[in-house]
């Protein structure tokens, strides 16, 4: 039977993880389900645990937080991995804000069902993306996307709301970035063989399909593909990114004028002018960054997943 180790960070979704410690460990004990569990106490701290799981020898590392928890834990594995240690097999269970990562891969958001994927076992290998850049940009691996400009500001608005998580907090935080986070840094783009210069609203770089917990920059991507899925707005009016905000909902922004979309494996973005505001899964990048370069590193880690409904 596979060893699982859960890293709980308590303070994720507002407190909700640590509460939901009890329930989870009832639920798993019934499933017949091996495991022990630890609790983060910092940042970077899962990470940390991570990587010690798999020196521990454990078969099955499971982040229980949001995003920023699954993104420790992802980079925990894949230094373990690259130190030569050993590697292990990743599981998320769901209690964060956003739950964007567990989303691409089909990982249910409801607890149980998510316990019930982790006592199944089936797994899926996926890609996982490298983004480095300067200055003050600490390199890293990530499982969702990379988000450049706009939705950078909205997540640190979203981060100051007390009282509103998920996606209604994201949403009023958006909202709220309209009005503060306007003039669009002039950047240089670099796709493969081509180069161009625009001034960029949001560069959205998606291995996974959804940020915010519901907006769909990738709608159509898929996490083990061998590619990034791009969506890049270009400099709009404020009215225009009000009727913008229904679409990206939707998933249904890709032919409207202001927006470009396309694959690659690899891409840079330079601010030309301005600065380029970013994160990684939801973890602040840099607020303040001049270049960042990204490149797609296919099948790199098996994560626990619901088998596929036949048809």
């Amino acid at each position: 039977m596979a060893r699982h180790r859960l890293i709980v960070n308590p303070t994720a979704g507002r407190g909700e993880a640590g509460r939901s410690i009890e329930r989870i460990e009832q639920t798993l004990r019934r499933l017949g389900v091996e495991f022990d569990l630890v609790r983060t106490e910092r940042p970077m701290h899962a990470a940390e645990l991570a990587q010690r799981a798999v020196r521990d020898g454990c078969e099955v590392v499971v982040s229980v937080g949001g995003d920023g928890t699954a993104n420790e834990v992802l980079n925990g594995l894949l230094a373990a991995r690259s130190a030569g240690e050993g590697e292990a097999t990743m599981g998320i269970l769901c209690v964060g804000r956003g739950n964007d990562f567990a989303f691409g891969v089909g990982i249910p958001h409801d607890l149980d069902a998510g316990c019930r994927a982790l006592a199944d076992g089936h797994r899926r290998t996926i890609d996982v993306g490298w983004v480095e850049g300067e200055p003050d940009v600490e390199a890293r691996h990530f499982g969702n996307g990379v988000g450049i400009g706009f939705d950078t500001v909205v997540g640190f608005e979203a981060a100051k709301l007390k009282r509103l998580h998920g996606f209604l907090g994201y949403f009023v935080a958006a909202m709220k970035t309209i009005f503060l986070y306007f003039t669009a840094p002039a950047v240089r783009i670099e796709v493969d063989d081509e180069t161009f210069d625009q001034r960029a609203l949001m560069v959205s770089i998606m291995n996974g399909r959804r940020m915010g917990g519901g907006f769909m920059m990738a709608p159509s991507a898929q996490i083990d593909d061998g590619e990034f899925n791009l969506c890049i707005v270009r400099q709009i009016s404020r009215l225009g990114i009000f009727a913008m905000i229904p679409r990206f909902m939707k998933g249904t922004q890709e032919g409207r004028p202001p927006v470009r979309t396309g694959r690659t494996r690899r891409i840079s973005v330079t601010a030309v002018d301005g600065v380029l505001p970013a994160h990684a899964d939801g973890e602040t990048l840099c607020v303040r960054g001049k270049r960042l370069t990204l490149e797609v590193r296919p099948r790199q880690i098996d994560m626990v997943c619901p088998a596929p409904i036949a048809r």
